[in-house]
Parts: C-alpha cells; sequence; structure tokens
C-alpha cells in the first residue's frame, strides 16, 4: 500500500494545481522541509553508527578516510547538482536559439534514468532499511512521497510536456521495479548504509535546489514549519 502510494506520487502530483502558484507554495515549502528533517534527525544518525561496519567492509587500504558514509553523501549531493546545471544549460541553449523553454532530448533521458535510479534505490530501501519495523516504514515512506511531489514539481518545469508524457511514468516504474528487487534479494548492511547515504546528499541537494534560486521566491516558514513538526515526530517516534 505504501509503494503504491509512492507510484500514484508521480502519476497524480500534476493534478494538485494548487501547487502551481507565484510565490511558491507554502505546501511545497513545507515538503521540502519533511525531507531535509528526515535526512538530518533519522537518516545521517543512522549512519554514522554504521560507519564501523562500512570501515570494516573498506578494508584496512581505506583507513585513512575516517568518515566514508559522508563522503558518499557528498557524492550523491554532487552527483544531482551536476544533473540540476545540465537541465538548466539546456534550457537555456534552447530558450537562445527560439526552442521554447524546455531541456533538449538528450538531457531529458539523461535526467529521467539517473532519477529512475534514484527511485529504484527508494523503492528497493523500503524493504531494506537501517531500522526495519512498520513506524520506521510509515516515516520513510511519507517523507519520500512527499520528497517525490517536490522533485515532480521541478523535473515538470524543466522538461513540460515531456515529463508528463514519458518521465513520470518511467519513474513511477522505477519504484515498482526496486521494491520488486527487495522482495528478491539483498545486499550487505554496509552496503545498505552505502545506499542510504547517496540518497541523503540527494534528497538535500533536490530540496534545496527548490527552495534556494531567489526566483522561486520560497516560504521559508512553511520550510522551518515542515522541518520543525517532521523532526519533532521523528525525536519522538525514535
Amino acid at each position: 500500500m505504501l509503494v503504491a502510494g509512492l507510484v500514484a506520487a508521480h502519476l497524480f502530483s500534476g493534478r494538485m494545481r494548487f501547487l502551481e502558484v507565484s510565490p511558491r507554495s507554502g505546501w511545497l515549502s513545507a515538503a521540502g522541509g519533511v525531507s531535509v528533517a528526515y535526512v538530518f534527525v533519522h537518516l545521517l544518525p543512522d549512519l554514522a553508527e554504521e560507519q564501523e561496519t562500512i570501515r570494516r567492509a573498506a578494508g584496512e587500504n581505506f583507513s585513512f578516510l575516517e568518515y566514508h558514509v559522508y563522503l558518499v553523501a557528498m557524492v550523491g549531493l554532487v552527483s544531482f547538482y551536476g544533473l540540476e546545471r545540465a537541465a538548466k544549460l539546456s534550457r537555456g541553449r534552447r530558450r537562445r536559439a527560439g526552442k521554447g523553454d524546455a531541456t533538449g532530448a538528450g538531457v531529458f533521458w539523461l535526467h529521467v534514468s539517473s532519477f529512475a535510479l534514484y527511485n529504484l534505490l527508494i523503492g528497493y530501501l523500503m524493504l531494506h532499511r537501517e531500522q526495519p519495523g512498520l513506524w520506521s516504514l510509515v516515516l520513510f515512506a511519507l517523507a519520500m512521497g512527499v520528497h517525490f511531489v517536490v522533485n515532480d514539481f521541478g523535473l515538470r518545469e524543466d522538461h513540460k510536456g515531456a515529463y508528463d508524457r514519458t518521465g513520470r511514468w518511467v519513474l513511477a516504474a522505477a519504484v515498482l521495479a526496486g521494491w520488486a528487487a527487495g522482495l528478491l534479494f539483498e545486499v550487505s548492511e554496509a552496503a545498505i548504509a552505502v545506499l542510504f547515504a547517496f540518497l541523503a546528499g540527494g534528497v538535500v541537494m533536490n530540496v534545496l535546489k527548490e527552495e534556494l534560486p531567489e526566483e522561486r521566491e520560497s516560504r521559508f516558514w512553511a520550510f522551518v514549519l515542515g522541518a520543525g513538526l517532521y523532526a519533532a515526530i521523528l525525536l519522538a517516534a525514535f
């Protein structure tokens, strides 16, 4: 049921017309706050506890890297920053050439393929998280569901009709594929920690790139409210 909710977030977020306002919808800013709170209050502290597991798995040859998990999170952040820059540069070139305000086909597929892998990872982690249990699953699914809505808003802005025609279906299918992969096999504890670290970096980047640009006219207090309330729920739960 929760996986179906994540799929529905991609398929139906475009119908949430109340989000398409200027200044930016307070609901989108609050959703971004929820996602960031999950990363900083729940995800990263859990990953810090798994650092020793990752160190043992990496071996003595990498003992000089004291904080592997945070390096992986940085890689996730940098990777999605690169994708965002590619999309913005493509839109700019096409606008100057009079071809419309959307990315080219190559960048569209690069963006969608990368986010499909991201969603595949989230679908897999629905079954294999740092902390098992129903409450942990519900909190993870809620944070990722609102995160998908925020992502969809940005992807639809970059790719316009191509995202609604094709992109959202690919991303929805990727969540299901990741969940199915989780039913079939399970990777090591260290690998789970690495996957979560990459996800953490990606979530932070994807939220901040939607909230920080001046033209977004983001709602700071809505962001703070979303982050604060979800942080309180996480602290009470764990």
